[in-house]
């Protein structure tokens, strides 16, 4: 990069010793700019915690190096921790304090106190929008208020570098929504730098740029605009009862390749293939193929698109998506 990186991960290796020696990180290297919106996207067990939990200190890592503000985070931690904002997945408010509470006791563990304590706490109210929940009580408080109040708390002691774990969880769509805008507000008003994890893959469409892993490994890496225009054209999947057999047959009829995901083929249709795009695409397959189709649809490419390039298999499994959305 041109411009010098805030954060810089080197060849960032971790197993965990109760792991069997699986890598939960494997030779992960990325580095993050001033002012940007960062995020590590993947499915769970792809690596997004483990990384977290080094980039706060919270794990040293069995081999690479991290650097932010140009510092060593393990070998200078105490330092780097004071320049940095944490949002936890886990919340770490107490209920039954007030909002007002939480963060004067947040502020006594940096040392303020007075009236430089009161004035950030009041610039963090109204910052987050809550000046006017000051004297309510955190448990009276919606999901997305408490999520509200622990970016308060992260920016009490005005950090350059704010890192969040997963910060929509458990938030209702509107709630998240508003999250997002205080965060961009924070990137734009104040050039604050955020790195964020999440698995949700709308929430990284709104990143500067964004790291994708699996299983451990960075498998694409880049702008979403870029990643999505790498792969070009649109996206033709088709669902069939026959799936191996039709793949074959698009290969040996039509010479075209695709991906199979349970029982649907994914076809990439690039802009070389001007002749056979959009809609005529969709017919020459269909009129080949017809009786073996179930349902067809075109899109263009997105991010999940680009996971499935670079891994060959979906970025949820059916087993993920239960354990995300519970059992119905």
């Amino acid at each position: 990069m041109n411009e010098k990186a805030l954060i810089e991960v080197r060849d960032l290796t971790h197993t965990y010793p109760q792991g069997a020696g699986r890598a939960a990180l494997r030779n992960v290297g990325f580095e993050v700019k001033q002012g940007e919106i960062f995020g590590l996207l993947g499915p769970n067990g792809g690596g997004k915690t483990t990384a977290f939990r080094i980039l706060t200190t919270l794990l040293i890592p069995s081999s690479g190096a991290v650097r932010v503000f140009g510092q060593d985070v393990q070998q200078q931690s105490a330092s780097f921790r004071r320049r940095i904002g944490v949002v936890f997945q886990s919340q770490s408010l107490d209920g039954k304090l007030t909002v007002e509470e939480n963060l004067r006791h947040h502020g006594h563990l940096y040392g303020f106190l007075g009236k430089d304590l009161g004035r950030r706490i009041c610039s963090s109210l109204t910052r987050m929008g809550l000046e006017e929940r000051e004297k309510d009580l955190v448990e009276t408080l919606s999901g997305g208020l408490q999520r509200r109040l622990e970016l308060a708390k992260a920016f009490l002691h005005e950090p350059e570098l704010l890192l969040l774990d997963e910060p929509t969880t458990g938030l209702d769509p509107g709630a998240r929504q508003d999250l997002w805008q205080y965060l961009t507000g924070l990137q734009d008003q104040n050039n604050v730098t955020i790195l964020l994890t999440t698995h949700l893959l709308d929430e990284a469409e709104k990143c500067s740029r964004v790291v994708i892993l699996d299983e451990g490994r960075i498998v694409a890496a880049g702008t979403p605009l870029s990643l999505r225009e790498k792969l070009g054209g649109e996206i033709l999947v088709v669902e069939s009862d026959d799936p191996d057999n039709l793949q074959k047959a698009l290969v040996n009829n039509l010479n075209l390749s695709s991906i199979r995901l349970g029982n649907t083929l994914r076809l990439q249709v690039t802009q070389k293939d001007r002749s056979a795009k959009g809609h005529k695409f969709i017919s020459k397959v269909m009129d080949a193929f017809g009786e073996e189709i179930r349902s067809v649809t075109l899109a263009k490419p997105t991010l999940e698109d680009v996971f499935i390039q670079a891994t060959g298999h979906q970025f949820w499994s059916f087993a993920q998506k239960r354990d995300e959305w519970g059992t119905r």
